[in-house]
């Protein structure tokens, strides 16, 4: 089932304009691609990780998230995982520049910062 989130009814996400302006310019780049999926997969040895790839169409099971003329199609399966997350894009050492991801769901993080737990 396809669903559209109503962005008045709650704060499922929020995209910083660094990360907003991240994700433009990789889409320009990924040629038919309508939008960002964001979802949680089992990896790393806290037990989750962020899913994010872009798509070409809205996936099965998601609802779709407007976030500065941006959709991302937010896993139905993974919603309690993400609801309330802040993505941002940060200049780390080294003039190196990562995505960040705030949650306020997790529990705990993996030492290397790749997987979390709720």
């Amino acid at each position: 089932m396809v669903e559209v989130f109503d962005p008045n009814a709650s704060s499922v996400l929020e995209v910083t304009d660094a990360a907003a302006k991240h994700f433009k310019k990789h889409l320009e780049k990924h040629e038919g691609c309508i939008g960002i999926y964001l979802g949680t997969k089992v990896m790393g040895c806290s037990g989750l990780a962020y899913d994010v790839d872009f798509v070409k169409q809205q996936p099965e099971d998601t609802q779709k998230v407007q976030q500065h003329g941006i959709s991302f199609f937010v896993s139905n399966k993974s919603m309690d995982f993400l609801n309330g997350l802040k993505i941002d894009y940060v200049k780390h050492d080294f003039g190196l520049y990562k995505l960040e991801y705030t949650n306020p769901n997790e529990s705990a993080r993996c030492g290397c910062g790749e997987s979390f737990t709720v």
